[in-house]
């Protein structure tokens, strides 16, 4: 069974940071059609930042220097969510140098709940808790395998299942019926960031 460890976190973060440099000015013009328009900085730095990192042996203090490598460069609400979710893996990850890949839902189920505390998001909202939602509950039954497949193309079905919806939180809430039809940035930023994974 593939491990996490400090080196394999490492190589996601590079895919990602990498992918990320193409597709932020798609998440910048999904922003722009909603909110402030910089999601894709937030994304591109955080992840940069992150890769750029010292991360220790313990996969639980790596996820920690991902957590503040995000808060180091952005205080915007979609960065918070994001270190949020790096934090909840810190805690259930630490002393550990190396994490079992049937756990990633539980890490997932777990960031989940934080950033919804955090955030005080719901389920159906039509944001970036939706998609990490379905893909935890899709992972629990997925091959090993068949992981990162199940995880694209499960966000990417949330992703059209809600963009015939109303944004409900945020900045984007504002806009109504209006925002039927659109992507949800923070939804298509979970999958321009799963897709990143597999570049390299």
């Amino acid at each position: 069974m593939t491990n996490i460890t400090s080196d394999t976190l490492r190589i996601g973060l590079e895919r990602i940071a990498m992918a990320a440099e193409g597709f932020a000015p798609e998440l910048n013009a999904a922003d722009g059609a909603l909110g402030d328009g910089d999601l894709g900085i937030t994304v591109s730095k955080g992840f940069m930042e992150a890769k750029n990192s010292a991360l220790p042996a313990d996969v639980g203090l790596a996820f920690m220097e991902c957590a503040k490598a995000f808060q180091r460069v952005s205080s915007s609400s979609y960065g918070t969510l994001v270190a949020t979710a790096f934090m909840s893996a810190a805690k259930a990850c630490k002393g550990r140098e190396a994490v079992p890949a049937d756990e990633v839902p539980a890490l997932l189920k777990g960031a989940l709940d934080a950033m919804m505390a955090r955030g005080k998001g719901q389920l159906g909202d039509k944001t970036v808790l939706d998609s990490l939602a379905a893909v935890e509950a899709a992972l629990c039954d997925a091959p090993e395998g068949e992981m990162h497949a199940t995880a694209v193309d499960t966000a990417k079905r949330t992703l059209e299942e809600f963009r015939q919806k109303p944004n409900k939180l945020g900045r984007a809430r504002s806009y109504g019926e209006r925002s039927v039809g659109l992507a949800d940035p923070g939804q298509l930023a979970l999958l321009r960031i799963v897709e990143g994974l597999a570049v390299g």
